[in-house]
Parts: structure tokens; C-alpha cells; sequence
């Protein structure tokens, strides 16, 4: 078995790219370019760091990084993107360590957490219904995160080019939404997008509630693992995460060049 060490644990290497891979094809990019083992995801319709970055998928892959780095940052540049490198285990640590030596920012550490999907995770899961509707979703996940409106068309885009089957789940309260969660059902996965949490109604157990109803529609299509990204500083979910029995696979975070600096 191939382990590496990275941000976290050391994790089994194939394991790792199997989530990447699934995280890829949940929340697809609208671009997608591959520079030897390096994966260059750009989305000019929405601006979120994992649609437009670079994903190096090879920890033996560090050829020539002056000039990759530069046509990546051409690539960005046509679409007036930043430079942004994604830093997952299969990155390895000699681009980690270049881009040290060039004093890139490392920043928005995330968490990619899992849980076995049986009778213990699931109990007490209410059966709801996907929507159907993706416009009454992409609303309710404006309204739910305080997104600016003009973010439609990108998520509606994004939503619409998710490959695997994709479960809408939108809880309300009173006649208005609180709660919402995108399951992706990928093979024996499923992957937990855009969960989130009205901010006057959290600590009310919503999020919960809706999670586990997204994990059981998954659950009875063949999913057995449900995965998740959280941002490491985000305590209070990781908390409700873990009390659900998810616990940590790896680590990923994101580094840009200094402000004026030429790739």
C-alpha cells in the first residue's frame, strides 16, 4: 500500500484519488486542462476557488514548474481568474516546497470527511423527496447563504453539468427555506455539496435533519460512504459532522502567487 504524508494523516494514496476524482466529477468545471498530471479547472460563469484552480494529481509529477506555472497562469488570465493552485495529498512536496521558495499565500484549509452509511449513521432519517425544481433551489440556497443573486447562472450551469445523479434537498420551516444539502450519488458514494444553514435558525438541528434525509435517499440507491468538504476553521460544523460519524481522510488547501508577482 502506497501512504503519503501530507496535510492530516497519512492516508493511503490510491484512496485519496478516488475522492478527488468523485469531488471532480460532483461539482464539475466548466474548462478542463490537463498539463501532464496537473488538472487546470476554470468556470467563467462562477468564481468559487475549486471551479478555477490547479490540481496536481501526481506527487512524482514537479517537472519544469517555472514554465508550467506560467502557462497556467496564462490560462488564468484569459478568463480573469487568479492563479490559484489547489494543494491536495497527490500534490506531494515539491510544488508545495516551490511555492514556498516564491512566497505564495497558503489560505481556506479545507477537511475532506467521511462516514460509513448503515443502520447506526441513518437511524431516526426522515425519507424526503428531492426537488425536482432547480430554480426553487438555487433561490433558497441564495437566500439560505446571503449569495449575491448575480452567482445564478453560475450554479445553475454547475448544477446542470453534474454527471452522477444528483438529489436536490431543501428544507423548510414556517413557508421558508432553512436548510440545504446536494447529494451526488456517485457508485457507492455520496458526495454532500452546498450544505448549508440559515444563520438565525442554526443549532436547531436543520442541517442535521436534512443531511441525513439526502444520505438516506442515497443510501437506498447503493451508496454505502457519504464524503464532505468543510473548511477546518469552521468548528461548528466539523462538530456536527463528527457527532453524525464522520471522521477525517485528508487535507487540501489553496496558495497564490504574491500580489504583482509574475508567474
Amino acid at each position: 500500500m502506497t501512504t503519503i504524508e501530507g496535510d492530516g494523516p497519512a492516508r493511503d494514496l490510491a484512496s485519496v484519488r478516488r475522492f478527488e476524482a468523485a469531488g471532480f466529477r460532483a461539482w464539475p468545471a466548466a474548462s478542463v486542462h490537463y498539463d501532464g498530471a496537473w488538472s487546470v479547472r476554470l468556470t467563467a460563469s462562477h468564481p468559487a476557488k475549486r471551479l478555477n484552480s490547479v490540481n496536481p494529481l501526481d506527487p512524482s509529477d514537479s517537472a519544469n514548474l517555472k514554465e508550467r506555472i506560467a502557462r497556467a497562469g496564462r490560462r488564468f488570465a484569459a478568463y480573469g481568474r487568479p492563479l490559484t493552485f489547489r494543494i491536495s495529498p497527490l500534490a506531494g512536496t515539491a510544488i508545495a516546497d516551490y511555492l514556498d521558495e516564491h512566497g505564495w499565500s497558503r489560505f481556506s484549509e479545507s477537511l475532506v470527511m467521511r462516514t460509513a452509511l448503515d443502520e447506526a449513521t441513518l437511524g431516526g432519517a426522515m425519507h424526503q423527496i428531492p426537488l425536482q425544481d432547480m430554480g426553487r433551489f438555487i433561490s433558497a440556497a441564495i437566500s439560505i447563504r446571503s449569495l449575491d443573486p448575480s452567482l445564478r447562472p453560475g450554479l445553475s450551469e454547475v448544477i446542470s453539468s453534474i454527471q452522477p445523479e444528483a438529489g436536490l434537498f431543501v428544507l423548510e420551516q414556517d413557508g421558508r427555506p432553512v436548510s440545504t444539502t446536494i447529494c451526488v450519488h456517485d457508485g457507492d458514494l455520496a458526495g454532500l455539496f452546498e450544505v448549508a444553514t440559515d444563520q438565525s435558525e442554526r443549532g436547531k438541528g436543520y442541517g442535521r435533519r436534512t443531511l441525513l434525509s439526502a444520505m438516506k435517499w442515497a443510501h437506498g440507491r447503493g451508496a454505502a460512504t457519504a464524503w464532505l468538504q468543510v473548511e477546518a476553521d469552521n468548528e461548528v460544523a466539523i462538530g456536527l459532522y463528527k457527532s453524525m460519524g464522520f471522521e477525517e481522510l485528508y487535507r487540501y488547501h489553496y496558495r497564490q502567487p504574491p500580489e504583482g508577482a509574475t508567474p
